[in-house]
Parts: C-alpha cells; structure tokens; sequence
C-alpha cells in the first residue's frame, strides 16, 4: 500500500481544500472544542499549512504560544507563509510518535485528520498525552471513511472507494479511537459526529472539493485502470451538471483531558 505523500503537488491541493467554506466550518468546530484561552500554550500536531496555528494564535492572544508540527517539509513551508510576523508561533519538522516537545508544556493540542495516516496510533496518542499538563486537553479529529457515500455506478463507485482507502493507515480510526485515548491515559473522553454531505457540485463543499483529489488518486490502484478513474470523474461532472450529484461522509471530534 503507497499511501498519500504530502510534496509539494499534494500540499499545495490541501491547502486550497482547507479554505473552502466546509473546511471553515469545520476549524469553528475544532476551535469550540479545544477552548483556546487567552495565556495558553497550544500544540497543533500535523499542523499542515497552517491554518489552526494562524486562527489559533488570536486566540491565545500576545501573551499565549502555538506550536505547530509537521512532518512535511512542503506543508511547513506553507505554514510558515501563513503565520509569517506572528512571534508567538513556532513551526518545526517532526514525526507524531515523536514530539520534539517537552513534558507537560502544553495547556491544550489539536490533531486534525492526521493520525489516520499514522502507522502507531497508540504512540502517538502517548506523545501527546506526555505533552500536555495535567488537566491539559486534546481534540482529535478524524474520518470515518466506511461511511463515504457517493453518487452514480455503485459498482464503479465501490471500486473508487475501495482504491482511496489506500491514501491512508487507517480507514477507519474513530471506531476505535475512544479506547485507544483511555489507554494512553486520557480521560472525559467524548466523541461527536459531523456530517459533510452535499447535494449538489458546490466548490465549497467538501465533497465537491475532493473528487477530484480522489479521482487524482485512484487512478492505477486497487484494480482502477486509469480509464475507470477518468470515467468516474466524468460520471460525477455530469451528475453536477444535471443535479444529480452526492457526496457524504461522517468526520468525528474527540476530545479527552490528561487527569490533573
């Protein structure tokens, strides 16, 4: 299996997703969870290009710090762009199952759809709960990609499916994240899910926006010739253009505290 690799093609394609209206969406709800205070020291573990950390910085005022971590140096540089003249945030190249981080230096870490492509998730989750203070909290979030639903050929569409699952370590890490979280030693942990659904070809919806990166991606994996892969992308333009088009998935949030 060659997952997604995050160069600079790849990088540049995430960060024009993640300005998009559902992408917006979607960092509100990340804020609201994690509850960033003026003072607070913030750790955004696969940072990407750099959004939470440019949003996340505001929050947390002059007198707060964020810290963002990547291990690809394209995302990095992206990041470094967005956040460029803030003093208060720190970018540095690092593994998830590695933090370069002390203990306990944190009042508060993200992970946005990021240890879905991490092999040891039980590691990483360890990294971060050393990471934050006691009482210090964590939001999690990531996909549950057994439940994307698609418009058009169900057979074609299966196959799709089945070759995007090979972008990343685990398909389907939230049905086990919560026992996961309590054996790294977290505790108050709690799930809630969002649908991104859409119904019609909307560039700023989620679905709209990653047909293509799939399309891009299926392309030569798992039994989908490239033919099929343009034939799919074909398929779900004239859906568009006859209203016909659909996209679903169910993403979830975690959040957890490291016991005080």
């Amino acid at each position: 299996m060659n997952q997604l690799v995050f160069d600079d093609a790849a990088a540049r394609q995430i960060e024009i997703l993640y300005a998009i209206g559902d992408a917006r969406r979607r960092r509100g709800l990340v804020r609201a969870a994690l509850a960033a205070a003026p003072g607070e020291r913030v750790l955004d573990v696969g940072c990407g290009p750099g959004f939470y950390c440019a949003e996340l910085v505001e929050e947390v005022g002059p007198s707060g710090h964020v810290t963002g971590l990547d291990g690809s140096p394209a995302m990095l540089a992206l990041a470094e762009r967005r956040c460029a003249g803030r003093p208060n945030v720190e970018l540095r190249a690092a593994d998830a199952t590695a933090l370069p981080v002390p203990d306990a230096g944190f009042d508060a870490a993200l992970s946005v759809q990021v240890l879905e492509y991490v092999a040891d998730v039980d590691a990483a989750l360890r990294e971060l709960h050393r990471a934050l203070r006691p009482g210090g909290r964590l939001v999690v979030w990531d996909v549950d990609w057994a439940t994307l639903s698609l418009g058009g050929d169900e057979a074609l569409g299966a196959a799709v499916r089945r070759a995007w699952d090979e972008h990343l370590a685990h398909p389907s890490l939230p049905r086990t994240l919560a026992p996961r979280l309590r054996a790294a030693g977290f505790a108050d942990v709690r799930a809630q899910a969002h649908a991104f659904a859409t119904a019609e070809e909307d560039p700023e919806t989620y679905g709209s926006s990653l047909v293509p990166f799939i399309g891009a991606f299926v392309a030569g994996r798992a039994g989908v010739t490239e033919d099929r892969a343009q034939a799919w992308l074909d398929e779900q333009r004239a859906l568009g253009e006859r209203g016909a088009f659909y996209f679903a998935c169910t993403q979830f949030c975690f959040s957890a505290t490291r016991p005080a």
